[in-house]
């Protein structure tokens, strides 16, 4: 499949595009020939994401550089707008901004709780809304949420972020099953442990990031092998795609056959990383 031919002019909106993953997608659209939108609250990182696309060999004017706060849902309308005078449609909107935490329920702050909620969710819902009346009105595009396989798997020291991601999953189904009657797709985003710096940047139970002593998150697959995954997944309208190694697909398979099996071993894994057990 040549994914040029099925990317190219294609107008895509990724949210998150200023590190990890949704660089990655950005670069990879863009390396397609896609026009693509770039949002996150880093501008300076912005910036450098879109000039590595133009070094790459994208037009300037099919880069755009749109800086959003995602749960400044009042600024959405006009960050909608500006994307449509530019490019007068959008084709993708990939609702990839995402925050994590990672701490034992009885240290986490409910502010905490309702911030990885907002992020991770609520954004995801009030950007779908916002763009999803343009997309009626074309008769087409594509609207994506990025969940995890914490989204499927609820891990010990995530019952912040487990929720939000299993809501996620939730949304995006329930999405989909109402817009497919206007010609609207819909996929989730379902990655493994990928080689960024979420670890970093996840908060501890009061509110801050744990921070780059934490590094990389390591043993998984590398952004690139993640980007191919996804493209793919997006050229076969793949409802969901699982973007994981194989011993996370084994997990998956567990989950969907013997639930309390994986119950055990999460449990048993907890006991060795948390408590220092054997």
């Amino acid at each position: 499949m040549n994914l040029s031919e099925v990317f190219k002019d294609k107008v895509v909106w990724i949210t998150g595009a200023s590190a990890g993953i949704g660089e990655g997608m950005v670069k990879a659209f863009s390396g397609y020939g896609a026009k693509v939108i770039l949002s996150s609250r880093n501008q300076v990182e912005l910036e450098r994401v879109a000039s590595e696309c133009v070094t790459n060999g994208a037009n300037e004017s099919d880069v755009m550089v749109l800086p959003l706060d995602v749960v400044a849902y009042e600024a959405m309308p006009n960050a909608l707008q500006a994307i449509l005078e530019r490019y007068s449609r959008i084709d993708f909107l990939i609702n990839n901004a995402g925050l994590g935490a990672r701490d034992k329920l009885l240290e986490i702050d409910m502010d905490v709780f309702r911030k990885v909620m907002e992020v991770n969710l609520f954004a995801s819902v009030a950007l779908s809304k916002a763009v999803l009346p343009e997309m009626m009105r074309q008769g087409s595009g594509r609207i994506v949420g990025v969940s995890s396989l914490a989204g499927k798997i609820g891990i010990h020291l995530r019952t912040a972020y487990c929720p939000a991601k299993h809501a996620i999953c939730g949304f995006f189904d329930a999405l989909r099953a109402e817009v497919a009657h206007y010609g609207i797709k819909v996929t989730t985003i379902v990655p493994g442990v990928v080689r960024t710096a979420a670890a970093a940047n996840s908060l501890n139970g009061r509110g801050v990031p744990h921070g780059p002593e934490n590094g990389v998150m390591l043993g998984g697959l590398s952004v690139d092998e993640a980007i191919a995954i996804i493209m793919r997944g997006f050229a076969e309208d793949t409802d969901e795609i699982l973007v994981a190694q194989e011993s996370e697909m084994d997990l998956m398979k567990m989950k969907g056959n013997d639930p309390v099996a994986v119950f055990r071993a999460i449990e048993e894994s907890a006991e060795r990383e948390v408590y220092g057990g054997g």
